[in-house]
């Protein structure tokens, strides 16, 4: 891989990157009946990185299927596909486009964009860690990173949920999203 020095880190070159579908994880954990987390990810996405010849100039895009949700639980992953949740069959996808870099510290960069889910667009900020590049076994140019964000499930329509006798409610307003992956070049 063609990499280059900046403020200390050894990046990739300019140019764009398509996310490796195969070793990227786009996951997500919501607090369930107030005590524990529900995990689960999305399994069918692409999206892109340009890596600018200024880095904090570097734009991003991801599109994700909604129906490829899944929590290892049917009915589960059923009820969130449903209009209850992301409703799948009005809204097939869900996108990010990042706006900007607002900065960054060491290895670790703040990029903000537009999050759209079941056509509402919000403005959310990403902590992107960048995990280093180079080459895998059989040659191909490869770069890792680290993503986590957290937004209100509710601004985004996503309202349905259950009282819980003993108090609270069944599923939690807050989405953490925690993406694991890496790039090649497109």
């Amino acid at each position: 891989m063609t990499t280059r020095t900046w403020e200390s880190l050894t990046l990739p070159a300019a140019g764009t990157y398509n996310l490796d579908v195969a070793h990227t994880r786009i996951g997500f954990v919501v607090k369930h009946m107030m005590v524990s987390k529900v995990r689960g990810q999305f399994d069918a996405f692409t999206g892109s990185v340009t890596v600018a010849a200024n880095p904090l100039e570097s734009t991003a895009e991801l599109t994700i299927q909604t129906e490829s949700i899944t929590t290892g639980v049917p009915d589960r992953d059923t009820h969130l596909r449903s209009d209850d949740f992301l409703s799948v069959d009005k809204y097939p996808t869900v996108t990010f486009r990042s706006t900007r870099v607002t900065g960054h510290s060491g290895d670790e960069f703040t990029v903000v964009g537009d999050l759209t889910i079941r056509d509402v667009t919000k403005e959310v900020e990403l902590t992107v860690e960048y995990g280093g590049a180079g080459n895998n076994p059989w040659g191909q140019a490869v770069w890792g990173f680290s993503i986590t964000t957290e937004f209100d499930r509710e601004d985004f329509g996503l309202t349905w949920n259950q009282a819980l006798e003993t108090g609270g409610v069944l599923v939690g307003k807050k989405v953490k999203i925690e993406i694991e992956g890496e790039a090649n070049p497109a």
